[in-house]
């Protein structure tokens, strides 16, 4: 599995996401920043897709088996936080609120919710507040 490829990709739609967010809808490049987001993501959806959906089929049936995988872009934050910066580029975190709602046996009454971070790639899952665990890494991978 090629996850720098996979790094590279979802960085750049977290770039054009960013860049996205800062302009209004008026704004003459605003169209042309949504097509270009729009086309970061088809292309990353082709590229990587299927396997970040065995990856996240696996996590879904470690964490919550009844809950149906959705594209990988759905699990992609709508706002990240620049930590760093390494070799790779940008390392990046997220706030709690962040993710996709999945609904975990472990933790019934908690607003969990899945996201895809890069750079190490890895897919955190977002209980509280306070609480978070590391579900998937590169490091960790099933091999």
């Amino acid at each position: 599995m090629n996850t720098e490829a996979i790094e590279k990709a979802l960085i750049e739609i977290i770039k054009k996401r960013s860049e996205l967010n800062q302009l209004s809808y008026e704004d003459e490049k605003y169209d042309e920043t949504e097509d270009a987001l729009h086309d970061l993501e088809d292309d990353f959806v082709d590229d990587h897709g299927d396997t970040l959906e065995d990856i996240l089929s696996d996590v879904h049936d470690d964490l919550c088996p009844d809950i149906d995988v959705l594209s990988p872009l759905s699990y992609i934050a709508q706002q990240y936080v620049q930590t760093g910066e390494n070799a790779m580029g940008p390392e990046y975190d997220v706030t709690f609120d962040q993710g996709v709602f999945v609904e975990v046996d472990d933790y019934l009454g908690k607003p969990t919710k899945l996201v895809i971070i890069p750079n190490p790639l890895r897919i955190i899952l977002n209980i509280d507040r306070q609480n978070r665990e590391l579900v998937w890494s590169k490091e960790t991978k099933k091999q």
